[in-house]
């Protein structure tokens, strides 16, 4: 086992790279850099653009722009335009020696980097672990808005994972059991209607219904915590956390859990038919020692060791929209803002963490199946 996890792990570093470069590449070929996007937001803005530019006061804004206008009327000037494109990465200033160091030299000239070498320079970053700052937040490095906005993501994710296994896992069983009975065809309706419902709409009818909409106020409308948080007691803090998460993370179970459930069917209907359970039951072993004595662990493999995986897509990609509905700030949505505004150290930085993570989680998953059942031997397999 030793040898195929060296393998795996060894892999890890050319898919990474490869994950890189066509993400990479397809960024150079999509219109509307960041900097379009920054030139798009200050028309109008005035001296906004200062907060970003490190420029200087709104006065100086306003005459960068010309005689009585502004800087979001005129556009950038060429030396705002110069700035920005270092500050991004896209370019860098070549100084003459004895250069001390002064703003706005004017023994310095700008000079492009191309696209191969800001690659090259971003995996050397990267190798170590820096992914830079966002070019709309410059103040926050990528890592600092990431663990900022972690809790909420872990919190649909594992809250959500856990539901689906605590309600697919029974419920897969009892429909395997009574497999073609009304139970198993009116539950199976129920799955795929709730399969069949977007998550966002789900999320929407559940604030309607539960959160002050034309029913019931109950739950809270948005925020994962109430104002006064911090000053509460342990006690009233873990309430007051499962009081916001109830809707986020039932709205996001309903659509996620039929997969699983049908999945636990299937595996169990399976082994229920083999020689070893008729073996098991002529031999007088009742019922319940033949499901969870025998069938259990053998239907159960792909289930549980599934379990990585399935937390990690809930945990990085499915909640873009039910961060949205419930006003959650987190990955899913920061993701998706760094795409629309082409904030490239967000969308690499994330990328290459996610990425790296999700590769480990795939060894994870298969170290889960040898748990499982040791009987698994990966190392024979890849012989």
């Amino acid at each position: 086992m030793g040898a195929y996890i060296l393998r795996r792990l060894l892999l890890i570093i050319p898919t990474l790279l490869g994950i890189l470069i066509v993400n990479f590449a397809l960024t150079q070929f999509v219109p509307g850099g960041p900097i379009e996007q920054i030139m798009a937001r200050i028309e109008g803005e005035g001296d906004a653009f200062k907060n970003i530019a490190g420029g200087g006061d709104a006065g100086q804004s306003q005459d960068a722009g010309g005689e009585g206008g502004y800087l979001g009327a005129r556009g950038l000037p060429p030396e705002k335009l110069a700035a920005l494109e270092v500050q991004m990465g896209f370019a860098r200033l070549v100084c003459a020696d004895g250069y001390d160091g002064t703003p706005n030299p004017t023994d310095c000239e700008k000079q492009q980097i191309s696209a191969p070498e800001r690659f090259l320079i971003m995996l050397g970053n990267y190798a170590r672990f820096d992914f830079g700052s966002s070019f709309f937040n410059p103040t926050k490095t990528v890592v600092d808005l990431v663990l900022e906005k972690m809790p909420v993501s872990i919190t649909l994710g594992l809250w959500s994972t856990l539901l689906a296994y605590l309600i697919s896992i029974p419920l897969g069983i009892r429909k395997a059991v009574h497999h073609g009975s009304a139970f198993d065809a009116w539950t199976s309706a129920a799955i795929i209607a709730a399969y069949a419902i977007p998550s966002f709409l789900v999320a929407i009818l559940l604030l309607v219904l539960f959160a002050g909409g034309s029913y019931w106020q109950i739950f809270p409308l948005s925020g994962l915590v109430s104002d006064g948080f911090a000053s509460m007691s342990p006690m009233e803090k873990a309430l007051d956390y499962l009081w916001h998460i109830v809707l986020p993370v039932a709205a996001y179970t309903i659509a996620s859990f039929a997969t699983l459930t049908l999945l636990t069917k299937n595996s169990f209907l399976d082994e229920i038919t083999k020689q070893y359970v008729m073996t098991a039951r002529a031999k007088g072993l009742t019922e319940g020692r033949v499901l969870y004595g025998h069938v259990f662990r053998n239907a159960m493999l792909i289930v549980i060791a599934g379990f990585p995986a399935l937390f990690l897509g809930v945990f990085m990609g499915g909640s873009i929209l039910i961060e949205t509905v419930f006003s959650l700030d987190g990955l899913g949505r920061m993701g998706y803002e760094a795409a629309v505004n082409r904030d490239y150290p967000i969308i690499f930085g994330t990328l290459y963490v996610f990425g790296l993570i999700s590769l480990l989680v795939g060894i994870l998953s298969d170290l889960m199946y040898v748990f499982v059942d040791p009987r698994i031997d990966f190392e024979k397999r890849a012989g």
